[in-house]
């Protein structure tokens, strides 16, 4: 029996109506969405459990408070050695012109903490060590269009040359996203991607390895 062929027809679609529906859906996203406006965003430091305690020697402090004063620790191997914290001051006066004398350098390298911009720090550094303390330092500058942070940051990478150095961020619980934000893109500038977060530490769940381990070295689950 011969089999019946059917004849073949062309299709034609009409895609005017598709066209006029998408131009709908986007011309009603386009009136009803509202944009977020910017806001600032709160950086709230979590809880940590850790099994290694923070190193403190040749490392670089980064510290900011609440309101987003920002401060530079240089933390050396040896104490009392203030080789390397006049290295770094060295370096900064060098590329900042801030005419500090050998005495002034001297009395930075003799300084735990600095949080001030560049234009006071020779004034501070020209105060007797016991005025010096008693100084609340305004704090280093980290915005957008005056970041000094990127100095200190790039001066102890010079004053740590061929050595391991460490890099710590320290930031206040109620702190703004724009502090901590300047803090970053200064370690960025010098190329500079790894940093420990300090954070508040927690106990280990009990039960846990590190929960025994603690427990056995006495420190009963907590570090």
């Amino acid at each position: 029996m011969p089999s019946v062929k059917i004849p073949k027809k062309s299709t034609a679609t009409d895609m005017t109506p598709f066209v006029d529906v998408a131009f709908l859906i986007l011309s009603f996203f386009m009136l009803a969405t509202k944009f977020k406006p910017p806001a600032a965003v709160t950086v709230n430091t979590p809880h940590s459990v850790s099994a290694d305690k923070l190193k403190e020697e040749n490392a670089v402090l980064i510290e900011f408070d609440s309101v987003g004063h920002v401060y530079f620790t240089m933390n050396v191997k040896k104490a009392g050695d203030n080789g390397l914290k006049l290295d770094l001051i060295r370096e900064v006066n060098k590329n900042r012109n801030l005419g500090l004398t050998d005495v002034e350098m001297q009395n930075f390298a003799n300084y735990t903490t600095v949080g001030s911009p560049f234009s006071q720090v020779k004034p501070l550094l020209d105060l007797a060590k016991d005025e010096r303390n008693k100084v609340k330092q305004p704090g280093i500058p980290v915005d957008s269009t005056n970041n000094e942070l990127v100095t200190w940051i790039g001066a102890a990478k010079v004053a740590f040359q061929g050595q391991q150095v460490f890099y710590m961020i320290k930031g206040d619980n109620n702190a703004k996203y724009p502090t901590f934000k300047g803090v970053i893109d200064a370690m960025k500038a010098n190329d500079e991607l790894k940093y420990k977060l300090i954070t508040d530490p927690k106990s280990a769940p009990v039960g846990t390895e590190l929960y025994v381990k603690r427990l056995q070295s006495g420190t009963k689950g907590e570090e």
